[in-house]
């Protein structure tokens, strides 16, 4: 049975961890903890009293708290800082639910439920991908614009339901209206620019058609629709930046352009008030329409721009959302029907024809194909597939049809659940990006100061006129400065690199980790199931004499193995039903961590397991036993033995091959500086004889979970980063210790939630993937990092004047702006550049 607890008191992976390690040192438990909802959710032969795991949990920490979960635990919105693990953020099965965030990250993983601006940066606020779900209206449109999800006929005419068209996506619509204001912009900016600029064309003479006075009437009419419409949002976006203290790229823009329109404005209508100095020859005040307008459309071609690169950093997760069918052909009494995957059951048959998508995860039931899932594992051949495998969404069946039986829908869907790792990854915060939000926070407030001490300066000694000289450089301050390329830096990179990885197997759990293994110096490897292909298979069993028979053996070995998850144990199970023995009841069944199982059969005390095992059941072995163990385990066997009533009866040998690509990835990473070290809980000699076939120098055999979590502080003491590599229920507590835990995609689901990568093929090349992902992301962080120091370090002094006394060099507000709208759109071109990467 299954009993399900809230948990209080876990702050982190490492406490999720030791609750886990500890439940499930309890007799007859499976326990699986996750963190985020706090949850336990326990699997036991018979109900466990919460007293008695209550008391296991302090016997640990008084802090762990378990309470039976009610409907109220049940976590239905999400705070502004974090989303629940187990709360998909995509619309996946039919449930769309439209979700905003800052592609800055502001305010960590907070999510807007309109569509708008950040309210601290300022940035427009993107949609959270979702997976589409077929939808379907009537011709005759009887109810309006009521739609289906599944196809059928309408309820009022009986007319055949047809299947909708794919609407506008909001990120569309946002390009859409972009387009539009940018159109409108240049349509008024550029007779201003031109105007402004008449002087400057040969023959051309515009004081003959109307005084300058009248000229410049005409640029202010027309800078209207710029600035009131087209650009009008950088205004209120800095003005609500002014009004929470919360500035930003587009403080600098609104009090820049602001202050040159109303200076402009007030030079029209009231230019008495202005001293001679802010006069030309004709006698009129200088105005700025041309600065402001040209500046805001510059910005606005940059915010363009950016929106179009910015769609390109989150393909990676709008192609997994692609791979998500909408429909299946459903068996029902032998029928065949069209249905939509939201209508779809644990327990429906479907048939997947020739070339389409399967539609939930599940078994193939009848039938065999060549599946293609290079979209979900990176592996370009197509895997064959018989009658008993498994097979997953959104991978595509090769050239025959078969029939599925659907186990995962929805959410539970590997590739559901790939999309929400790389959606959560690709919006978490990497530790180097503090110092640019620490830059970033006092960065506004610092350029205002340069721009009034321009001001100042310029007035003060500049050439005449001074005013003219002062306002404009002060101008050129305030837009050349960009934080917004400071703040991009690091979360375009960031995204790009996790969906690359997704792309090729490589799930990263958050951008922390990315950072870590770019660093990684020692790598621990689990061997079952890591280094070998943990799909082992018994060759034999052999009883010490003859007082048992091999037949009694395995029905006792059968008997023990049925209730235990260990990749040997199914083997086991595999192997007897081959034979065709029967199966014993068995009772008091006990699995002991690192050691093997026991149980009462037939009245008697049984156990499977290592040496330890047989230690604690007081059986001994004979020298000549001994030796026979020995000799199969130095052929690199895996040897379990069988005691009964606490006498050793025989052993079972099985081989668990050693994965095709192991040694070759043993030697990149070494030639990458990490050191491989493998841990297991096999003998020495199976160890030994591992460890020398993939080229291992270092090796440890009889670990038990504990020992593996010793290694890795051993290590970690060392001051090395350290890296773990396994995929069973006893890796989670070293997993979760490791800086970098890596777990094998074919492993179990504890293994994996623990683990900052996960590999969706469970192929040891994933790693060394991963490892040059890391630092290939990492160095394309620095480089964003370092060209926004270098523009601002640069661009600043040079908007400010600096080269004037020198060379008579000015820079161009307008020239500023185009520089500040260049500089966010090539750091995210520099991020697009690792969409090139080969892995």
């Amino acid at each position: 049975m299954t009993q399900t607890y809230s948990v209080t008191g876990m702050s982190c992976t490492a406490c999720r961890a030791k609750v886990e390690y500890t439940l499930n040192q309890l007799p007859d438990i499976k326990a699986v903890v996750s963190l985020e909802p706090p949850r336990a959710v326990i699997d036991s032969q018979k109900e466990i009293d919460i007293v008695f795991l209550q008391s296991a949990l302090d016997g640990v920490s008084s802090k762990y708290k378990l309470s039976p979960l009610v409907a109220d635990d049940v976590q239905t919105s999400y705070s502004c800082c974090s989303l629940p693990h187990s709360a998909l953020p995509l619309s996946i099965a039919g449930t769309e639910r439209g979700t905003y965030y800052c592609p800055m990250h502001c305010e960590g993983d907070k999510t807007y439920d309109k569509p708008g601006s950040c309210p601290v940066c300022g940035m427009n606020l993107e949609k959270l991908p979702v997976v589409a779900t077929a939808s379907y209206y009537c011709p005759m449109y009887c109810e309006g614009d009521k739609t289906y999800g599944v196809p059928g006929t309408c309820p009022v005419c009986g007319m055949d339901l047809v299947a909708a068209a794919n609407t506008l996506t909001e990120e569309e619509d946002t390009l859409r209206d972009l387009k539009r204001k940018m159109a409108i912009a240049l349509v008024f900016t550029v007779p201003i620019f031109l105007i402004s600029m008449s002087e400057m064309i040969p023959g051309v003479h515009l004081s003959r058609i109307m005084p300058q006075k009248g000229w410049n009437v005409l640029q202010g009419i027309l800078s209207l629709p710029v600035v009131c419409y087209a650009c009008r949002m950088f205004f209120e976006r800095a003005w609500s930046s002014l009004r929470t203290m919360n500035l930003n790229m587009f403080t600098l823009i609104g009090i820049g352009s602001g202050a040159a329109f109303l200076f402009s404005l007030l030079a029209l209508l009231v230019p008495g008030i202005f001293p001679d100095q802010f006069k030309g020859q004709d006698g009129e005040v200088y105005v700025y329409f041309e600065a402001v307008t040209v500046i805001l459309t510059l910005v606005l071609l940059g915010q363009l721009l950016e929106a179009l690169a910015h769609g390109r950093t989150n393909s990676a997760i709008k192609a997994l959302l692609k791979l998500s069918p909408r429909e299946a052909t459903l068996l029902r009494n032998g029928q065949e029907q069209k249905t939509n995957i939201a209508a779809i059951h644990k327990g429906d048959l479907l048939r997947v024809k020739p070339g389409e998508k399967i539609p939930v995860d599940g078994i193939l039931t009848d039938g065999q194909s060549s599946i293609d899932e290079s979209m979900i594992s990176g592996e370009s051949l197509p895997v064959d597939k018989a009658q008993g495998d498994r097979v997953m969404a959104g991978t595509v069946n090769g050239l025959q049809s078969f029939v599925m039986k659907a186990e995962k829908i929805g959410a539970e869907t590997l590739l559901a659940q790939i999309i929400e790792m790389v959606n959560i990854a690709s919006h978490s915060k990497a530790p180097i990006q503090k110092l640019a939000d620490r830059i970033a926070q006092y960065f506004v407030p610092i350029v205002i100061g340069i721009s009034v001490l321009t001001f100042g300066i310029w007035a003060t000694w500049g050439p005449q006129p001074a005013y003219v000289y002062a306002t404009a450089n002060a101008l050129a301050v305030l837009i050349i400065a960009c934080p917004c390329a400071l703040g991009l830096a690091t979360p375009v990179s960031v995204m790009v690199g996790v969906g690359k990885g997704a792309l090729n197997g490589i799930l990263i759990k958050n951008a922390e980790t990315l950072q870590y293994i770019e660093k990684m110096k020692v790598l621990i490897l689990d061997k079952t199931g890591t280094l070998t292909a943990g799909k082992p298979s018994v060759e034999k069993i052999v009883a010490f004499n003859n007082k048992v028979s091999t037949k009694e053996l395995t029905e006792m070995s059968a008997a023990l193995s049925q209730y235990s998850e260990h990749p040997l144990a199914k083997a086991i199970i595999l192997f007897s039903q081959a034979q065709g023995v029967k199966i014993p009841v068995i009772k008091d069944f006990l699995s002991v961590t690192g050691k093997g199982v026991k149980g009462v059969i037939d009245d008697v005390p049984t156990a499977l397991g290592n040496e330890a095992m047989m230690a604690d059941e007081g059986a001994i072995l004979s020298p000549s036993e001994k030796a026979a163990v020995e000799k199969e385990r130095d052929k690199g066997n895996i040897v379990s033995l069988i005691s009964i009533n606490s006498n050793a009866k025989g052993y079972v040998v099985i081989r668990d091959a050693i994965k095709p690509s192991a040694t070759n990835a043993i030697k990149a990473l070494q030639q990458k500086g990490i050191k491989v070290v493998m841990l297991t809980g096999d003998q020495e000699a199976t160890a030994r004889q591992v460890a020398h076939t993939v080229g291992i120098d270092e090796y440890k055999a009889g670990c038990l979970p504990q020992d593996k979590l010793k290694e890795i502080e051993k290590w970690q003491a060392l001051g090395l980063s350290t890296g773990m590599a396994g995929d069973g229920i006893n890796d989670a507590p070293a997993l979760a210790k490791a800086d970098i835990g890596i777990a094998m995609g074919t492993g179990t689901d504890a293994a994996i939630e623990n683990a900052g990568i996960t590999l969706v093929k469970g192929d040891l090349q994933g790693i060394v993937k991963a490892v040059q992902l890391g630092r290939a992301v990492m160095k394309n962080i620095r480089q964003n990092l370092f060209f926004a120091f270098l523009y601002n370090t640069l661009g600043i002094p040079l908007a400010a004047g600096v080269l004037y006394p020198f060379f008579g060099l000015l820079l161009s507000p307008m020239i500023a702006a185009a520089a500040m709208s260049f500089s966010s759109v090539s750091v995210i071109s520099n991020a697009l550049r690792l969409k090139r990467l080969k892995l």
